[in-house]
């Protein structure tokens, strides 16, 4: 099979580990040993990767791939992103989950339906999912990514809507920011998966 029409990203392979051609690989799956469960992965170049054998190991797995046979040929390999096509990812399974790269793209709409900037990104720093977005010509606007700040996702239409006040884009009567949403909603997405987190 030739690389991904559609691709997503799914590790980065890292540094070699020992000298039997095994590999420190970030997953960014939900299950880190689930990578070898989507069939070969592919590299930007088209390159295919099959992995024989996976291991949990901190906060990354060690994994060895078909035809890496020593130290040098992991060694080589270092840096390299590996990915599959969205075709052989699963259906979302209910319906307030969402794949990252699905979301990223999606035109934002506010409460009047006004188009107001675009997602560039989903990012997790350890506290829930957060949109970046691309908002009245700033980049790396972030949003909370819950129910109160984004009521409505249509993937296929390609849009979400955010309420700006629960968003923290607009500013309350005061001239303090709102707060984005409470710290008790429910999260959206699959953490992890197949996303450029």
């Amino acid at each position: 099979m030739p690389k991904p029409e559609n691709p997503i990203q799914m590790a980065v392979i890292g540094a070699a580990h020992g000298i039997k051609g095994e590999l420190r690989v970030k997953t960014f799956t939900a299950d880190p040993l689930a990578l070898g469960d989507y069939g070969p992965l592919y590299s930007r170049d088209g390159r295919a990767f099959e992995v024989i054998d996976i291991r949990p190991a901190n906060t990354v797995v060690i994994v060895r791939f078909k035809n890496v046979k020593d130290r040098n040929a992991a060694e080589a390999l270092a840096g390299t992103e590996l990915f599959i096509d969205r075709s052989a990812l699963p259906d979302e399974g209910e319906e307030d989950e969402f794949y990252h790269a699905d979301l990223i793209g999606l035109a934002v709409k506010d409460e009047t339906g006004a188009t107001i900037g675009k997602v560039s990104a989903v990012q997790n720093f350890g506290g829930g999912d957060i949109l970046e977005i691309v908002h009245a010509g700033r980049k790396g606007v972030l949003i909370p990514f819950t129910q109160a700040a984004v009521p409505d996702i249509d993937v296929k239409a390609g849009f979400l809507r955010v309420d700006t006040a629960a968003a923290g884009l607009v500013e309350d009567a005061s001239g303090e920011d709102e707060e984005g949403g409470e710290a008790l909603e429910r999260p959206r997405g699959r953490e992890g998966e197949g996303g450029d987190s």
